[in-house]
């Protein structure tokens, strides 16, 4: 595998993730973006053209497109917004784990 990850093994989490982070990248190429990840360039591609609601390997975007777009960009939007709550969440809690186990450790 030479640490590439592979389609087959990839949560739809994964994948999701993988091209949210692509995404708000201006003029990144899907190949540079894939060398951060670990990914295959064809693998995020096909990711990218999936989300966008394009079969794999189509080259153009299917028709009413632009709505499309932009639900799929409002989508897009809520989940990045209750992702950022949720890991703002867990960072609470971690703050007040470690605050907690410093002052067990303190004589």
């Amino acid at each position: 595998m030479g640490g590439r990850v592979e389609n087959a093994h990839c949560p739809a989490g994964f994948r999701a993730d993988a091209v949210a982070l692509y995404r708000p990248r201006p003029g990144a190429a899907v190949k540079s973006a894939a060398g951060d990840l670990g990914l295959n360039p064809g693998t995020l591609r096909n990711w990218i053209r999936a989300a966008d609601g394009r079969r794999p390997g189509a080259h153009s975007a299917p028709p009413d497109s632009a709505q499309a777009g932009g639900d799929a960009v409002q989508a897009e939007l809520a989940a990045a917004r209750r992702r950022i709550r949720e890991l703002e969440e867990e960072r609470d809690i971690l703050r007040k784990a470690a605050w907690y186990f410093a002052g067990e450790t303190r004589w």
